[in-house]
């Protein structure tokens, strides 16, 4: 059996970063611990793994990306479309995608950890990023290149380079393309108010009803606590029986969307003439639910394209902060045919 990196620092009684170290930069250790290590190495027969070298050498082009793990073990369909782009645009550079599962947070370091000190890949595609992101300091001081898809909200600056959709752009467009059908009381269905990404796709609805002189209180958002069909459902029902006025619903995900229609089928109306509907990410659902539904796309191929770009080239050409736009896909939700 070969020994891992984590055998060898529990022999050494050492950390998995002291083993790094030693194998990497063993300048940073006191002499009597790099001789601890070394002799646990020997001891092990541990044999890192030292065909990767740096991806800005073009060398063995091996990329770590951690797949997202979602409440209650549901599937995230957007999630799994960017997925299968970011391998084909890997691959299609002649690079490929090295796959893994790890906590979030402080937690899940240890893994990163390994992956680097056993030189198992170059770089990271980090998702799921956060405020205080313990992943972006950690490889800025291993020299460890990565991009991350997605912002890092309510930080003054962003700590590496990314890639991103401009939600609240999606979201204002469409609040003026319902407003062109002649939607007058367009309500907002949310994720909770501490989710950064829910704060700046409510701002493009906000944004985008003042601007065409429609109503944007808050009353007409609601938060929901789930991103799930179910609560979707329920939040719609709160909206409608206070305000029967509303005529029109902008939700966050397609899977509140898809709750608004459920909710709107029972109380006997239907969508995109009593009530219309948009959702958000172009889910495969959108599409196969009656009345097919509206939603904003995320171009997952150009984002897994920038996001290699960024990661791999020399000299990336272009900003290593992209925004990109999303597009509206209009369908029977909003605008029956």
């Amino acid at each position: 059996m070969v020994a891992t990196l984590k055998q060898v620092a529990a022999h050494a009684e050492v950390s998995v970063q002291t083993v790094s170290n030693a194998l990497n930069a063993p300048h940073r250790l006191r002499p009597d611990t790099l001789q601890r290590v070394t002799r646990s190495i020997q001891l092990l027969n541990y044999r890192p793994n030292r065909n990767a070298r740096s991806l800005r050498t073009s060398a063995v082009e091996l990329i770590g990306y951690c797949v997202p793990s979602w409440p209650n073990g549901q599937a995230h369909l957007v999630m799994d479309q960017f997925l299968h782009s970011l391998c084909a645009s890997a691959e299609s550079s002649g690079r490929h995608i090295l796959l893994f599962t790890a906590p979030v947070g402080v937690e899940g370091m240890p893994v990163y950890e390994d992956l680097h000190a056993r030189r198992l890949v170059d770089g990271f595609v980090l998702s799921q990023t956060e405020t205080h992101d313990p992943r972006h300091g950690w490889l800025k001081e291993q020299q460890v290149p990565f991009v991350s898809f997605g912002r890092v909200w309510k930080e003054s600056t962003q700590p590496g380079p990314w890639v991103d959709v401009d939600g609240a752009a999606g979201c204002a467009a469409a609040v003026r393309h319902l407003q062109e059908t002649g939607r007058r009381r367009i309500a907002f269905l949310s994720w909770p108010e501490a989710s950064g990404l829910a704060e700046d796709r409510l701002t493009g609805w906000q944004r985008g009803c003042q601007e065409l002189g429609l109503p944007s209180g808050r009353e007409l958002a609601f938060h929901c606590q789930e991103d799930t069909i179910d609560a979707g459902a329920r939040a719609t029902a709160e909206l409608l029986d206070a305000d029967p006025g509303i005529d029109a619903i902008v939700a966050i995900s397609d899977i509140l969307a898809l709750g608004a229609l459920r909710e709107l089928s029972r109380r006997r109306l239907t969508a995109g003439v009593d009530v219309a509907v948009t959702g958000f990410d172009d889910s495969p659902l959108a599409s196969v639910v009656s009345p097919a539904l509206t939603s904003i796309r995320q171009p997952m191929d150009q984002i897994a394209t920038e996001l290699i770009d960024i990661l791999t080239a020399t000299a990336p050409a272009g900003p290593t902060e992209r925004l990109l736009q999303p597009e509206l896909i209009v369908r029977g939700s909003s605008a029956p045919g």
